[in-house]
Order: C-alpha cells, then structure tokens, then sequence
C-alpha cells in the first residue's frame, strides 16, 4: 500500500485528484457564467447558449483543475520524498 504513495504514481494521484476536481469546479464555473449573462441581458439564459456556456466551463475547468493537481501533487510529493 505503501508502494502506491511514492513519486512513480505521481501521475495516477494528478489523474485522480484533477477528475475529482472536474465535476464540482464546472459547475461553479457554469453557474457563474450563466449568472453573468443573465445579469448582462437582463433575461433568462436559452437552451442553446447554456450548452456553450456549459462546453465552455469544461474546457476551463479542465485545465484549471490539470494545472492545480500538478503543482499540488508535486508540492505534496517534494514535501514527502525532498531533501531532509
């Protein structure tokens, strides 16, 4: 078990921490876009322009959440395994 916390699975753990991430992070990233355009038109959000506000926040959300889970993983593993 030990064995699965060491620098090799450092990408397995980056893997796991960015999909757990994804989900709750495009949503908020969702809603807020779709509050934002309902705040700059004044009315309520259609179908079609939720989809690409929705395809939109997933892009974004997955990189924001690659990109966090690399620096976090590295700090943990550095932190870990680093010089003492």
């Amino acid at each position: 078990m030990n064995q699965l916390f060491s620098p090799e699975y450092a990408w397995l753990w980056t893997a796991v921490l960015g999909l757990a991430l994804f989900l709750p992070v495009r949503r908020l990233i969702w809603i807020m876009a779709v509050r934002r355009e309902e705040r700059k038109t004044g009315e309520a959000v259609g179908g079609d322009r939720q989809t690409a506000l929705r395809r939109r926040a997933a892009v974004t959300s997955a990189l924001l959440c690659f990109v966090f889970s690399v620096l976090y993983v590295q700090v943990m593993f550095s932190n870990l395994y680093g010089p003492q």
